[in-house]
């Protein structure tokens, strides 16, 4: 089987090392990133952290030089979506995509260039060390499932799935994996974008009662939302958010991470996705719109 990660950093690096560790799976990946890119093919894909080992990865700045593959995982931040999407699609033109990135509309970006789909909620985390390394922060599941619209086949879904649970990425495959990527989707527009609105940690603004109560405030209105479109939460992201406070206290979510290097932020996934929805689904939305205003406003004030 042949999978190619579209964006090798963070995330998507986790992915293309542990399944780059299976006889039977040859992994490519695109990355913009010469440098790192580089490194793997010199000395290939390190892992560290909560699993250390070293995998041969094919990475690749020029998505022309890829096979074709059946399956695919793209990984990238979601502003980057469209743009490797539309680099990296003759790579999937017969082949299947998931999206593991955060926020929601990344799907609907994928089907535009690649025949099937799968919508991914992706729990482990990670950062990029050095060219070619990266640190897996912790680990946790993976859920995967079809995208209704312009689903992969049952059949795809379950290879991919085995194929991560077999290289020590645990996968749930799941027929909607919608209740998991809603939830993770309320956990993280409730806390990042305060987080790097205020430069505080994950738990630094759990700490302050006025900004915990906002962040229950946006998980609220960010239920309704759910409820109206049909998607129960397969958790409470009110009590995951109480519970990363205590156990990550000084995690800095990636928002805050972008807001401090002045790159752009996830914004218009996370909260600015919930306001399109509840605009579909005809229910207000107003927290989620002001924060997102306000980070879009903080993003202006870089460029000036």
């Amino acid at each position: 089987m042949r999978v190619c990660v579209v964006g090798c950093g963070a995330i998507g690096g986790l992915y293309a090392g542990h399944l780059a560790t299976l006889d039977d799976v040859e992994v490519w990946a695109y990355d913009v990133s010469r440098e790192h890119v580089e490194a793997i093919a010199r000395d290939g894909l390190r892992l560290t952290g909560e699993v250390e080992l070293t995998a041969p990865v094919r990475a690749r700045t020029d998505p022309s030089s890829i096979p074709p593959c059946e399956l695919g995982i793209i990984a990238t931040k979601a502003t980057l979506t469209e743009e490797a999407m539309a680099a990296c699609a003759p790579v999937f033109a017969g082949g299947a995509v998931c999206s593991v990135q955060n926020g929601i509309g990344n799907e609907e970006l994928v089907a535009r260039r690649v025949p099937r789909v799968m919508r991914g909620v992706c729990l482990p985390a990670g950062h990029v060390v050095a060219p070619g390394v990266v640190h897996m922060d912790a680990g946790g599941p993976t859920w995967i499932g079809p995208f209704e619209p312009q689903p992969a086949s049952a059949a795809e879904i379950a290879a991919l799935g085995e194929a991560l649970d077999r290289a020590g990425m645990p996968t749930h495959v799941e027929r909607d994996a919608r209740p998991a990527q809603w939830t993770k989707l309320l956990f993280n527009a409730a806390t990042n974008p305060i987080a790097a609105l205020t430069g505080l940690t994950h738990g630094e603004l759990c700490d302050l009662p006025a900004l915990r109560a906002t962040v229950t405030a946006l998980v609220d209105e960010g239920r309704v939302v759910a409820r109206a479109l049909g998607i129960e939460l397969d958790e409470d992201p009110d009590e995951l958010i109480t519970r990363a406070a205590q156990t990550n206290h000084d995690h800095r979510p990636s928002m805050l991470q972008d807001a401090l290097a002045h790159r752009p932020t996830e914004i218009d996934a996370l909260n600015g996705g919930i306001v399109r929805e509840g605009l579909a689904a005809g229910v207000p939305t107003p927290l989620h719109a002001t924060i997102a205003a306000l980070v879009a406003g903080l993003q202006a004030g870089w460029k000036e």
